[in-house]
């Protein structure tokens, strides 16, 4: 009976771990004024891709999989998961998301499935747990926090543009745009009553699709798009981005 109590025991406790494993933790956010303007996010052809290495099933990428991607004659250059890894870890962490002005974020991948990743989820800062966790997204459709039912990232139908504000304004970031321009004159030319909808690639190489933007523009020659969006956007240089932190805040203290 001892045993029998034991072994019960044992694996109770290893199905609580596996469903914590299963699930993601909240990050506590500040969406007290819906009726703001604020800002979506579009991660265009993610590399994404899950695939039978050996006997188990994987998130391939160009460091782990060089040799399996070489002998099925694909360029393991294509293979950057830690592109979009970074790329979300840099929006939900920003003091944008954590004022509450991230509306969604969205990932597509290469092979066209389409995912929202809600603004308060804690993703893997490993670059391995995440991709676990893709894999599990991609495999499974969904993820739920943890002891909840919430899901905080989960594979949606496309078009994604039945997600979208009617009224937002769509603007493309790509170092192949002719159109060069200062982040902050474009935002100031929007207005702080239009939700903004960023189209970004989340690859090494490659364009974005123009025909799901009204804008397309570039903010500088240097950095990767992604990481120009970024620096230009997360860090809060807008005005009235700037204010609205600031009422957000007075309100707290009333």
């Amino acid at each position: 009976m001892k045993e029998m109590k034991t072994s019960d025991a044992e694996g109770r406790r290893k199905k609580e771990v596996v469903n914590e494993l299963e699930g993601i933790q909240l990050v506590p956010t500040h969406h007290n004024n819906t009726n703001k303007a604020r800002f979506i996010f579009i991660l265009q052809n993610a590399s994404l891709e899950v695939a039978k290495v050996g006997k188990s099933y994987q998130l391939l990428n160009s460091d782990n999989h060089a040799y399996f991607l070489k002998r099925n004659n694909r360029n393991p250059a294509d293979y950057r998961p830690d592109i979009v890894h970074q790329a979300l870890l840099t929006i939900l962490d920003s003091q944008l998301n954590k004022s509450g002005m991230v509306r969604a974020v969205y990932v597509r991948t290469e092979k066209g499935v389409l995912f929202e990743v809600k603004p308060h989820a804690r993703l893997p800062r490993t670059f391995k747990h995440f991709c676990g966790l893709m894999l599990q997204l991609l495999q499974k459709l969904s993820i739920n926090a943890v002891g909840k039912r919430e899901k905080l990232l989960r594979v949606i139908k496309n078009p994604i543009s039945r997600y979208l504000p009617v009224n937002s304004r769509k603007i493309g970031l790509s170092h192949s745009s002719d159109k060069l321009v200062n982040i902050n004159n474009c935002m100031d030319s929007i207005g702080s009553d239009v939700d903004t909808v960023f189209v970004v690639g989340a690859m090494a190489y490659g364009k974005i699709d123009r025909e799901e933007t009204d804008d397309f523009i570039s903010t500088a020659t240097y950095l990767g798009p992604w990481r120009r969006l970024m620096a230009s956007c997360i860090g809060g240089g807008w005005q009235w981005v700037e204010s609205f932190v600031r009422e957000e805040a007075e309100e707290e203290r009333r």
